[in-house]
């Protein structure tokens, strides 16, 4: 005996739900769950992201983990699980945009060196260190703005700012000063140290937005203005340099 099965029409296909012949990993249908790792990934970030933002406002010794966790919306234990201690997820904080303002920074400075060999200024040399975290902490969102001003308060934190700023920024400002040898070759180690450390506390200082100038200069000046403040800083940089270096 001859079945007919009913032929299946464009109108009838139109129907059907989009995701009526979809099955997840697990069989179901519908939309497929995101898997263990990507879990962990999204909790991880999450944890950073409330961290970071606390660490920015109140500092290090400011908050405690189980603030970050009723920030981050888990468990205290949670928060250990993937960090361990708490100096441990500050360095995980600290250290996850790092490395995008570094290798920034070292990338622009060796292709200014590149293109300009020994026609290098001081100008060009330090707008292609200084534009990177100023147009990150400008466009960046939320959570660069609370970074730059969380290595504001390690660039002055006397118990442990020093070793953390070394170990995740003297590779790059070390690029710095060997591509500003090449423009003042008579400056002395000595010299070009003392300028950066200088050039090193009016630029966290500017990122960290204090709001500082505000006051001071009336509303004259803005602190969230960062494009003016990169154009001054490259031009007091490169005056300051000079002044030290062939003083």
């Amino acid at each position: 005996m001859t079945t007919n099965t009913p032929k299946t029409t464009a109108a009838d296909t139109a129907k059907r739900p989009r995701n009526a012949g979809a099955t997840s990993e697990t069989g179901k249908r519908g939309r497929p769950k995101k898997t263990a790792s990507q879990g962990s990934l999204d909790t991880r970030e999450s944890i950073m992201d409330a961290a970071e933002g606390l660490f920015s406002q109140h500092g290090f010794y400011g908050v405690t983990i189980r603030e970050v966790a009723r920030e981050a919306g888990v468990d205290t234990a949670l928060v250990h699980y993937y960090f361990g201690s708490k100096r441990d997820l500050f360095d995980a904080v600290f250290n996850r945009r790092a490395a995008v303002w570094n290798n920034e920074r070292v990338a622009a400075m060796d292709r200014y060196a590149e293109s300009e060999g020994d026609r290098m200024t001081l100008e060009g040399l330090l707008e292609a260190f200084l534009r990177p975290p100023f147009q990150w902490s400008l466009k960046g969102g939320p959570g660069w703005k609370h970074y730059a001003a969380l290595v504001a308060q390690t660039n002055a934190n006397p118990a442990f700012g020093g070793e953390t700023m070394a170990r995740y920024f003297d590779p790059a400002i070390r690029r710095l000063l060997e591509l500003v040898r090449r423009i003042l070759p008579e400056a002395t180690d000595e010299q070009l140290y003392w300028s950066w450390h200088n050039l090193s506390g009016a630029l966290t200082l500017t990122l960290g937005e204090t709001g500082r100038i505000d006051r001071l200069s009336g509303g004259l000046c803005k602190s969230g203005d960062l494009d003016t403040a990169c154009d001054q800083m490259v031009k007091f940089g490169a005056a300051g340099f000079r002044a030290v270096c062939q003083g």
